[in-house]
């Protein structure tokens, strides 16, 4: 046989007005390198299943958008709490900031929060520990009630329970210290202020629910209310790498992980492990204490490419982007046994809707979804309460609030 180069060779290419054959032979290398980079349309079969699947999972609305085209729209307009989706939009104020000189992630707490330096641990913390949850700061989950009367001081007095860098405790505190420190950088204006002028403005969006303490420090960690097309303008800002809020460099920095969780940066999940990552339910392992919790090789869905980001709130709250697909998913929920991984397959066409074969039981926690969730998840959620988990595994209350 031939070599394949030899075989193109030796074609007599056609005449083409105004071509040579060389020129022929780029354009034609040019319109298969563009067949091949070709954004692939989704299944609308495999759309509808994903959508039937999150219904009968107590979704109630849901939002699939792929190249700036609405595939599917199902109550995209209703007001729903994103819970922990809040923190990724205060966290790209927090990166704008960065962009405009205002602080540096890079910079330590201690800089600012003077009372910090006399502690080793603290002393050492940065601001972008506080924004990935690596700081070391216990998690405080009582500041996520409405009464809390200066929820920035008590975070501040918080303990040190791990050295910074070293294990991932998602809770308020450590974005109450970063608001502080904000706070004292801006000089006057205030973290609201900026958010909603250089943020919020630029999205098509107004002030939001902020659950402020009695001194007037609004909740960072939960709080927002969205429609589906409202949480979707986020998803464009990752389409957009950045535009109209931050560059892509900046926005780049939410992809990265850290040596305590790399599936978590800044507000954002990712599944940059798949396909040979542990895939299990991300919001089920947040409930056990921070010490049980387990995130090697994370993963959301083995399936699903590894640019998937997401924003995950509780109750089943997701906004999910998959750049190379082109591709913004919104979903809320109201509880009920969700799997991201089952879901995700679906939507991909890369399950029967009546297989749960593939749903991640052979990870460690992928099982959960048809025995616990339910008892977890199935009742909404009042701001202020802190519902106790009946699982077996924990007794620790829900935080993805």
């Amino acid at each position: 046989m031939k070599p394949l180069a030899d075989s193109i060779a030796g074609v007599s290419w056609p005449k083409l007005d105004g071509l040579k054959p060389s020129s022929f032979g780029m354009v034609l290398l040019l319109s298969l390198v563009n067949a091949a980079t070709a954004i692939s349309s989704l299944d609308p079969a495999a759309v509808r299943a994903a959508a039937d699947y999150s219904a009968r999972h107590r979704g109630v609305s849901f939002l699939a958008i792929q190249n700036g085209r609405t595939l599917l729209e199902q109550n995209a307009k209703m007001p729903h709490k994103i819970y922990s989706g809040t923190k990724a939009f205060w966290d790209l104020a927090a990166l704008a900031a960065a962009a405009d000189g205002l602080i540096s992630l890079d910079d330590r707490v201690a800089e600012t929060i003077t009372n910090w330096r006399s502690d080793p641990r603290k002393a050492q913390v940065t601001i972008r520990q506080l924004l990935d949850f690596d700081s070391g700061l216990e998690p405080e989950f009582f500041l996520h009630e409405t009464q809390s009367g200066d929820r920035d001081a008590t975070a501040i007095r918080g303990r040190m329970v791990a050295e910074p860098g070293s294990a991932f405790i998602y809770g308020p505190a450590a974005l109450q210290v970063f608001h502080q420190v904000w706070k004292e950088k801006l000089r006057g204006d205030s973290p609201t202020h900026y958010l909603e002028r250089r943020v919020l403005h630029r999205l098509g969006l107004g002030s939001q629910r902020y659950l402020a303490d009695r001194t007037g420090n609004p909740l960072l960690a939960t709080g927002w209310i969205l429609t589906a097309k409202q949480w979707a303008k986020m998803g464009q800002v990752v389409l957009n790498k950045g535009a109209p809020v931050i560059s892509a460099k900046s926005l780049e920095q939410c992809w990265r992980g850290t040596t305590a969780n790399r599936a978590f940066s800044l507000g954002w999940w990712n599944n940059r492990a798949a396909p040979n990552g542990r895939e299990f339910d991300f919001e089920q392992m947040l409930i056990p204490k921070w010490q049980n919790q387990d995130w090697r090789d994370a993963c959301l869905c083995r399936d699903a490419p590894s640019d998937l980001v997401a924003c995950i709130g509780s109750e089943g709250q997701r906004l999910y982007v998959i750049p190379s697909l082109q591709l913004i998913l919104v979903r809320h929920g109201d509880g009920g046994s969700f799997s991201d991984a089952h879901f995700l397959r679906l939507l991909l066409g890369r399950q029967r809707p009546w297989s749960l074969a593939s749903r991640g039981a052979s990870a460690r926690y992928g099982a959960w979804d048809s025995f616990y969730c339910s008892d977890m998840v199935a009742r909404p959620m009042a701001l202020g309460q802190m519902p106790v988990s009946k699982s077996p595994l924990s007794s620790a209350p829900r935080h993805l609030h």
